[in-house]
Protein backbone atom coordinates (compact mmCIF):
# COMPACT_ATOMS: atom_id res chain seq x y z
CA UNK A 1 0.00 0.00 0.00
CA UNK A 2 1.14 3.56 -0.62
CA UNK A 3 1.70 6.03 2.19
CA UNK A 4 1.24 9.74 2.37
CA UNK A 5 -2.07 10.24 0.56
CA UNK A 6 -2.63 12.90 -2.01
CA UNK A 7 -2.78 16.44 -0.61
CA UNK A 8 -3.47 18.35 -3.76
CA UNK A 9 -1.22 19.10 -6.70
CA UNK A 10 -0.14 16.65 -9.38
CA UNK A 11 0.34 12.93 -9.09
CA UNK A 12 3.94 12.19 -10.05
CA UNK A 13 6.12 9.16 -10.65
CA UNK A 14 9.43 8.50 -8.94
CA UNK A 15 11.18 8.92 -12.29
CA UNK A 16 9.81 12.45 -12.56
CA UNK A 17 10.92 13.33 -9.04
CA UNK A 18 14.40 11.88 -9.48
CA UNK A 19 14.94 14.11 -12.51
CA UNK A 20 14.69 17.22 -10.33
CA UNK A 21 18.13 16.94 -8.75
CA UNK A 22 19.96 19.87 -10.34
CA UNK A 23 21.32 22.97 -8.57
CA UNK A 24 18.62 25.10 -10.21
CA UNK A 25 15.85 22.49 -10.04
CA UNK A 26 15.44 20.59 -6.76
CA UNK A 27 12.52 18.51 -5.56
CA UNK A 28 12.39 16.08 -2.66
CA UNK A 29 9.84 13.73 -1.08
CA UNK A 30 8.54 13.61 2.50
CA UNK A 31 5.90 11.02 3.39
CA UNK A 32 5.00 10.58 -0.26
CA UNK A 33 4.52 14.31 -0.84
CA UNK A 34 6.71 16.20 -3.31
CA UNK A 35 8.16 19.62 -2.50
CA UNK A 36 10.00 22.08 -4.73
CA UNK A 37 12.92 23.34 -2.61
CA UNK A 38 14.75 25.13 -5.44
CA UNK A 39 14.26 28.63 -4.05
CA UNK A 40 13.38 27.72 -0.48
CA UNK A 41 16.68 25.88 0.17
CA UNK A 42 18.44 29.22 0.54
CA UNK A 43 16.14 30.04 3.49
CA UNK A 44 16.48 26.65 5.16
CA UNK A 45 17.60 27.23 8.79
CA UNK A 46 19.95 24.25 8.63
CA UNK A 47 21.64 25.57 5.51
CA UNK A 48 20.94 25.09 1.81
CA UNK A 49 23.35 22.23 1.28
CA UNK A 50 22.01 19.86 3.90
CA UNK A 51 18.52 19.87 2.38
CA UNK A 52 19.79 20.01 -1.21
CA UNK A 53 21.69 16.76 -0.70
CA UNK A 54 18.30 15.01 -0.87
CA UNK A 55 17.23 16.57 -4.16
CA UNK A 56 15.47 13.93 -6.25
CA UNK A 57 15.29 11.57 -3.27
CA UNK A 58 13.11 10.49 -0.35
CA UNK A 59 13.99 12.71 2.64
CA UNK A 60 11.29 11.37 4.98
CA UNK A 61 13.44 9.79 7.68
CA UNK A 62 16.09 12.51 7.50
CA UNK A 63 13.39 15.15 7.90
CA UNK A 64 11.96 13.43 10.96
CA UNK A 65 15.37 12.77 12.49
CA UNK A 66 16.47 16.42 12.33
CA UNK A 67 13.26 18.13 13.48
CA UNK A 68 11.70 17.93 16.94
CA UNK A 69 8.51 19.87 16.16
CA UNK A 70 7.26 18.25 12.95
CA UNK A 71 3.85 19.93 12.98
CA UNK A 72 5.34 23.43 13.03
CA UNK A 73 7.96 22.66 10.41
CA UNK A 74 5.42 21.16 8.02
CA UNK A 75 3.59 24.49 7.89
CA UNK A 76 6.58 25.92 6.01
CA UNK A 77 6.27 23.17 3.42
CA UNK A 78 2.72 23.95 2.28
CA UNK A 79 3.64 26.80 -0.12
CA UNK A 80 6.22 24.65 -1.93
CA UNK A 81 4.06 21.52 -2.21
CA UNK A 82 4.01 20.12 -5.76
CA UNK A 83 2.03 16.90 -5.53
CA UNK A 84 2.36 13.31 -4.40
CA UNK A 85 4.19 10.24 -5.64
CA UNK A 86 1.81 7.67 -7.06
CA UNK A 87 4.18 4.71 -6.71
CA UNK A 88 5.44 5.57 -3.23
CA UNK A 89 5.69 2.36 -1.23
CA UNK A 90 6.56 1.52 2.37
CA UNK A 91 9.01 -1.34 2.79
CA UNK A 92 9.19 -3.73 5.71
CA UNK A 93 12.27 -1.86 6.93
CA UNK A 94 10.31 1.40 6.78
CA UNK A 95 7.56 -0.11 8.93
CA UNK A 96 9.98 -1.56 11.46
CA UNK A 97 12.12 1.55 11.72
CA UNK A 98 9.07 3.72 12.32
CA UNK A 99 7.90 1.29 14.97
CA UNK A 100 11.32 1.58 16.57
CA UNK A 101 11.08 5.38 16.53
CA UNK A 102 7.66 5.25 18.19
CA UNK A 103 8.93 2.80 20.81
CA UNK A 104 11.90 5.00 21.59
CA UNK A 105 9.64 8.00 22.15
CA UNK A 106 7.22 6.05 24.33
CA UNK A 107 10.10 4.85 26.51
CA UNK A 108 11.11 8.47 27.10
CA UNK A 109 14.57 8.18 25.58
CA UNK A 110 14.27 11.67 24.10
CA UNK A 111 13.85 13.15 27.57
CA UNK A 112 17.07 14.86 28.75
CA UNK A 113 18.59 14.67 32.21
CA UNK A 114 19.29 18.27 33.15
CA UNK A 115 21.44 17.07 36.05
CA UNK A 116 23.67 15.20 33.59
CA UNK A 117 24.19 18.24 31.39
CA UNK A 118 24.71 20.48 34.43
CA UNK A 119 27.48 18.14 35.62
CA UNK A 120 29.04 18.23 32.14
CA UNK A 121 28.96 22.03 32.15
CA UNK A 122 30.44 22.23 35.67
CA UNK A 123 33.20 19.89 34.52
CA UNK A 124 34.17 22.35 31.81
CA UNK A 125 34.15 25.31 34.20
CA UNK A 126 36.33 23.43 36.72
CA UNK A 127 38.84 22.30 34.11
CA UNK A 128 38.98 25.77 32.58
CA UNK A 129 39.67 27.29 35.99
CA UNK A 130 42.37 24.72 36.74
CA UNK A 131 44.08 25.34 33.39
CA UNK A 132 44.79 28.86 34.62
CA UNK A 133 44.99 28.51 38.41
CA UNK A 134 47.54 25.68 38.48
CA UNK A 135 50.21 27.85 36.85
CA UNK A 136 49.01 31.03 38.53
CA UNK A 137 49.50 29.42 41.96
CA UNK A 138 52.37 26.96 41.45
CA UNK A 139 54.32 28.82 38.78
CA UNK A 140 55.28 27.86 35.24
CA UNK A 141 57.62 24.96 35.97
CA UNK A 142 57.32 21.82 33.88
CA UNK A 143 54.94 19.96 36.21
CA UNK A 144 52.32 22.73 36.65
CA UNK A 145 52.80 23.69 32.99
CA UNK A 146 51.96 20.17 31.79
CA UNK A 147 49.05 19.82 34.21
CA UNK A 148 47.66 23.14 33.01
CA UNK A 149 48.17 22.09 29.38
CA UNK A 150 46.29 18.81 29.87
CA UNK A 151 43.45 20.63 31.64
CA UNK A 152 43.24 23.19 28.83
CA UNK A 153 43.08 20.44 26.18
CA UNK A 154 40.43 18.60 28.19
CA UNK A 155 38.37 21.79 28.34
CA UNK A 156 38.43 22.06 24.57
CA UNK A 157 37.56 18.40 24.00
CA UNK A 158 34.77 18.21 26.57
CA UNK A 159 33.31 21.58 25.59
CA UNK A 160 33.29 20.26 22.03
CA UNK A 161 31.26 17.21 23.00
CA UNK A 162 28.81 19.31 25.03
CA UNK A 163 28.27 21.98 22.38
CA UNK A 164 27.55 19.07 20.05
CA UNK A 165 24.60 18.15 22.30
CA UNK A 166 23.21 21.67 22.24
CA UNK A 167 23.85 21.98 18.51
CA UNK A 168 21.61 18.95 17.94
CA UNK A 169 18.88 20.51 20.11
CA UNK A 170 18.99 17.47 22.36
CA UNK A 171 18.97 19.31 25.71
CA UNK A 172 16.16 21.88 25.91
CA UNK A 173 14.51 20.89 22.62
CA UNK A 174 14.22 24.62 22.04
CA UNK A 175 16.20 26.05 19.15
CA UNK A 176 16.81 29.43 20.78
CA UNK A 177 17.93 28.11 24.17
CA UNK A 178 20.04 25.29 22.80
CA UNK A 179 21.80 27.48 20.27
CA UNK A 180 22.38 30.20 22.86
CA UNK A 181 24.42 27.82 25.02
CA UNK A 182 26.03 26.24 21.96
CA UNK A 183 27.21 29.69 20.86
CA UNK A 184 28.64 30.34 24.32
CA UNK A 185 30.51 27.02 24.43
CA UNK A 186 31.69 27.03 20.84
CA UNK A 187 32.53 30.73 20.65
CA UNK A 188 33.67 31.91 24.08
CA UNK A 189 34.94 28.62 25.56
CA UNK A 190 36.41 27.09 22.39
CA UNK A 191 37.16 30.12 20.22
CA UNK A 192 35.44 28.70 17.13
CA UNK A 193 32.53 29.59 14.88
CA UNK A 194 29.24 27.86 15.79
CA UNK A 195 27.83 28.64 12.34
CA UNK A 196 30.82 26.96 10.71
CA UNK A 197 30.36 23.83 12.82
CA UNK A 198 26.62 23.63 12.11
CA UNK A 199 27.20 24.18 8.39
CA UNK A 200 29.56 21.19 8.19
CA UNK A 201 28.10 18.88 10.79
CA UNK A 202 24.51 18.80 9.58
CA UNK A 203 25.71 17.86 6.11
CA UNK A 204 27.71 15.04 7.65
CA UNK A 205 24.61 13.69 9.40
CA UNK A 206 22.43 14.05 6.31
CA UNK A 207 24.78 12.04 4.09
CA UNK A 208 27.53 10.44 6.21
CA UNK A 209 30.52 9.09 4.27
CA UNK A 210 28.94 10.09 0.95
CA UNK A 211 31.52 11.46 -1.47
CA UNK A 212 30.87 15.08 -2.57
CA UNK A 213 28.12 15.46 0.05
CA UNK A 214 29.70 14.75 3.43
CA UNK A 215 32.37 17.42 4.07
CA UNK A 216 34.06 15.13 6.59
CA UNK A 217 35.26 12.84 3.80
CA UNK A 218 36.29 15.67 1.47
CA UNK A 219 39.94 14.96 2.22
CA UNK A 220 41.15 13.64 -1.13
CA UNK A 221 43.79 16.37 -1.43
CA UNK A 222 45.71 14.66 1.37
CA UNK A 223 44.09 11.26 1.97
CA UNK A 224 42.05 8.75 -0.01
CA UNK A 225 39.70 6.60 2.05
CA UNK A 226 37.35 3.69 1.47
CA UNK A 227 37.17 1.50 -1.63
CA UNK A 228 35.71 3.96 -4.15
CA UNK A 229 37.60 7.21 -3.57
CA UNK A 230 41.11 5.75 -4.14
CA UNK A 231 40.05 4.34 -7.51
CA UNK A 232 38.32 7.56 -8.62
CA UNK A 233 41.28 9.71 -7.62
CA UNK A 234 43.80 7.36 -9.23
CA UNK A 235 41.91 7.29 -12.52
CA UNK A 236 41.27 11.01 -12.84
CA UNK A 237 44.43 12.64 -11.47
CA UNK A 238 48.15 12.59 -11.89
CA UNK A 239 50.12 11.94 -8.73
CA UNK A 240 49.62 14.71 -6.16
CA UNK A 241 50.35 12.94 -2.89
CA UNK A 242 52.05 9.59 -2.21
CA UNK A 243 48.80 8.09 -0.98
CA UNK A 244 50.46 4.69 -0.70
CA UNK A 245 52.30 6.18 2.30
CA UNK A 246 49.29 7.94 3.84
CA UNK A 247 49.12 5.51 6.76
CA UNK A 248 52.53 6.88 7.76
CA UNK A 249 52.24 10.60 7.08
CA UNK A 250 48.81 10.55 8.77
CA UNK A 251 50.70 10.71 12.08
CA UNK A 252 52.50 13.88 10.91
CA UNK A 253 49.81 15.94 9.20
CA UNK A 254 46.56 14.34 10.44
CA UNK A 255 45.96 14.53 14.19
CA UNK A 256 48.74 17.03 14.94
CA UNK A 257 47.71 19.70 12.42
CA UNK A 258 43.92 19.37 11.98
CA UNK A 259 43.05 21.87 14.72
CA UNK A 260 46.18 24.04 15.01
CA UNK A 261 46.38 24.73 11.27
CA UNK A 262 43.46 23.61 9.09
CA UNK A 263 40.57 24.35 11.44
CA UNK A 264 42.04 27.69 12.48
CA UNK A 265 42.26 28.77 8.86
CA UNK A 266 38.85 27.40 7.85
CA UNK A 267 36.86 28.88 10.72
CA UNK A 268 38.19 32.40 10.09
CA UNK A 269 37.69 31.94 6.37
CA UNK A 270 34.08 30.91 7.01
CA UNK A 271 33.46 33.89 9.27
CA UNK A 272 34.92 36.26 6.68
CA UNK A 273 33.24 34.82 3.57
CA UNK A 274 29.84 34.44 5.27
CA UNK A 275 30.09 37.82 7.05
CA UNK A 276 29.25 36.55 10.53
CA UNK A 277 29.75 39.40 13.01
CA UNK A 278 28.34 37.46 15.99
CA UNK A 279 30.69 34.54 15.44
CA UNK A 280 33.61 36.92 15.01
CA UNK A 281 32.75 38.76 18.23
CA UNK A 282 32.56 35.49 20.19
CA UNK A 283 35.90 34.29 18.86
CA UNK A 284 37.51 37.64 19.68
CA UNK A 285 36.17 37.41 23.25
CA UNK A 286 37.81 34.00 23.55
CA UNK A 287 41.20 35.26 22.37
CA UNK A 288 41.02 38.39 24.54
CA UNK A 289 40.24 36.23 27.58
CA UNK A 290 42.99 33.75 26.76
CA UNK A 291 45.80 36.26 26.20
CA UNK A 292 44.66 38.43 29.11
CA UNK A 293 45.06 35.46 31.47
CA UNK A 294 48.09 33.67 30.07
CA UNK A 295 50.34 36.42 28.71
CA UNK A 296 51.30 37.79 32.18
CA UNK A 297 52.45 34.29 33.19
CA UNK A 298 54.06 33.07 29.97
CA UNK A 299 54.77 36.19 27.94
CA UNK A 300 53.22 36.74 24.53
CA UNK A 301 55.44 34.21 22.77
CA UNK A 302 54.95 31.64 25.52
CA UNK A 303 51.17 32.14 25.45
CA UNK A 304 51.15 31.54 21.68
CA UNK A 305 53.24 28.36 22.10
CA UNK A 306 50.95 27.14 24.89
CA UNK A 307 47.91 27.84 22.71
CA UNK A 308 49.16 25.79 19.78
CA UNK A 309 50.31 22.94 22.04
CA UNK A 310 46.81 22.88 23.54
CA UNK A 311 45.28 22.80 20.05
CA UNK A 312 47.61 19.98 19.06
CA UNK A 313 46.51 17.83 22.02
CA UNK A 314 42.86 18.65 21.34
CA UNK A 315 43.37 17.79 17.69
CA UNK A 316 44.72 14.33 18.51
CA UNK A 317 41.81 13.70 20.87
CA UNK A 318 39.17 14.83 18.39
CA UNK A 319 40.67 13.14 15.33
CA UNK A 320 41.19 9.70 16.80
CA UNK A 321 37.72 9.65 18.36
CA UNK A 322 35.72 10.94 15.40
CA UNK A 323 37.56 9.06 12.67
CA UNK A 324 37.43 5.74 14.51
CA UNK A 325 33.68 5.62 13.85
CA UNK A 326 33.77 6.52 10.16
CA UNK A 327 37.02 5.95 8.23
CA UNK A 328 36.88 2.13 8.63
CA UNK A 329 33.29 2.10 7.35
CA UNK A 330 31.77 2.22 3.86
CA UNK A 331 32.57 5.40 1.88
CA UNK A 332 30.84 5.70 -1.47
CA UNK A 333 29.01 7.94 -3.92
CA UNK A 334 25.37 8.70 -3.15
CA UNK A 335 23.26 5.57 -3.60
CA UNK A 336 20.05 7.13 -2.17
CA UNK A 337 19.97 4.46 0.52
CA UNK A 338 17.27 4.12 3.17
CA UNK A 339 18.06 6.31 6.19
CA UNK A 340 18.89 3.36 8.44
CA UNK A 341 21.04 1.54 5.90
CA UNK A 342 22.90 4.76 5.09
CA UNK A 343 23.73 5.43 8.74
CA UNK A 344 24.63 1.82 9.51
CA UNK A 345 27.07 1.57 6.61
CA UNK A 346 28.82 4.77 7.67
CA UNK A 347 29.11 4.25 11.44
CA UNK A 348 30.20 1.81 14.10
CA UNK A 349 30.10 1.76 17.90
CA UNK A 350 32.87 1.59 20.49
CA UNK A 351 32.43 -0.58 23.57
CA UNK A 352 30.77 1.08 26.55
CA UNK A 353 32.79 1.91 29.66
CA UNK A 354 32.95 4.85 32.04
CA UNK A 355 36.18 6.03 30.43
CA UNK A 356 35.01 5.47 26.84
CA UNK A 357 31.76 7.33 27.49
CA UNK A 358 33.64 10.31 28.94
CA UNK A 359 36.55 10.27 26.49
CA UNK A 360 34.31 10.16 23.41
CA UNK A 361 31.48 12.31 24.73
CA UNK A 362 29.22 9.24 24.31
CA UNK A 363 30.06 9.21 20.59
CA UNK A 364 31.12 5.63 21.18
CA UNK A 365 27.41 5.11 20.44
CA UNK A 366 27.82 6.65 17.01
CA UNK A 367 25.27 4.33 15.38
CA UNK A 368 22.50 5.36 17.73
CA UNK A 369 23.49 9.02 17.55
CA UNK A 370 23.26 8.98 13.76
CA UNK A 371 19.91 7.23 13.75
CA UNK A 372 18.48 9.54 16.42
CA UNK A 373 20.56 12.76 16.26
CA UNK A 374 18.35 14.77 18.62
CA UNK A 375 18.38 12.14 21.38
CA UNK A 376 20.29 13.13 24.56
CA UNK A 377 23.57 11.26 24.53
CA UNK A 378 23.17 9.76 27.99
CA UNK A 379 20.26 7.68 26.63
CA UNK A 380 21.94 6.34 23.51
CA UNK A 381 23.14 3.13 25.16
CA UNK A 382 19.54 2.31 26.10
CA UNK A 383 18.51 2.26 22.44
CA UNK A 384 21.41 0.06 21.32
CA UNK A 385 19.72 -3.32 22.05
CA UNK A 386 16.63 -2.26 20.07
CA UNK A 387 18.76 -1.18 17.11
CA UNK A 388 20.75 -4.42 17.25
CA UNK A 389 17.53 -6.43 17.17
CA UNK A 390 16.25 -4.55 14.12
CA UNK A 391 19.59 -4.96 12.35
CA UNK A 392 19.55 -8.70 13.00
CA UNK A 393 16.02 -8.98 11.58
CA UNK A 394 16.99 -7.20 8.35
CA UNK A 395 20.50 -8.67 8.06
CA UNK A 396 22.20 -5.28 8.51
CA UNK A 397 25.70 -5.29 9.97
CA UNK A 398 25.99 -3.79 13.46
CA UNK A 399 29.62 -3.36 14.49
CA UNK A 400 31.00 -2.74 17.99
CA UNK A 401 34.74 -2.51 18.70
CA UNK A 402 37.11 -2.00 21.61
CA UNK A 403 38.50 1.55 21.64
CA UNK A 404 42.07 0.56 20.81
CA UNK A 405 40.94 -1.70 17.96
CA UNK A 406 38.93 1.21 16.52
CA UNK A 407 42.05 3.39 16.59
CA UNK A 408 44.18 0.73 14.90
CA UNK A 409 41.50 0.28 12.22
CA UNK A 410 41.98 3.90 11.13
CA UNK A 411 45.60 3.20 10.21
CA UNK A 412 44.77 -0.21 8.74
CA UNK A 413 42.14 1.30 6.44
CA UNK A 414 44.40 4.15 5.38
CA UNK A 415 47.05 1.59 4.42
CA UNK A 416 44.53 -0.52 2.48
CA UNK A 417 43.09 2.49 0.62
CA UNK A 418 46.57 3.76 -0.17
CA UNK A 419 47.54 0.41 -1.67
CA UNK A 420 44.33 0.38 -3.70
CA UNK A 421 45.16 3.84 -5.04
CA UNK A 422 48.71 2.79 -5.92
CA UNK A 423 47.57 -0.29 -7.82
CA UNK A 424 44.94 1.63 -9.77
CA UNK A 425 47.29 4.54 -10.48
CA UNK A 426 50.00 2.30 -11.85
CA UNK A 427 47.48 0.50 -14.04
CA UNK A 428 46.15 3.72 -15.58
CA UNK A 429 49.25 5.92 -15.74
CA UNK A 430 52.20 3.57 -16.09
Amino acid sequence: MGRGGKQGGDTLTWREVQGHNKPDDKWLVIDGQVYNITKWAGRHPGGSRVISHYAGQDATEAFKAFHNDLATVKKFLSPIHVGNVEDYRQSCLDDDFRTLCETVKKKGYYEPSYIFFLVMMVQVFVLESLSYLVMAYFGTGWVPYLISLVCAAAVQAQAGWIQHDFGHLSVFKNSTLDHLIQYYLMGIVKGASPHWWNHLHFQHHAKPNVINKDPDVAMDKLFVIGEVMPVQVAKTRRKFMPFNLQHRYFFLIGPPLLFPVYFQFMLFRHIYTRRLPVDLALVMIYFFKYFYLFTPMLGLGGAIVFYFMMRCLESHWFTWVTQSNHIPMNIDNDQALHWMKLQMQATCDIQKSVFNDWFTGHLNFQIEHHLFPTMPRHNLYKVAPLVQSLCKKHDIKYEVKPLWTAFKDIVRCLKHSGALWEGTYNAYHS
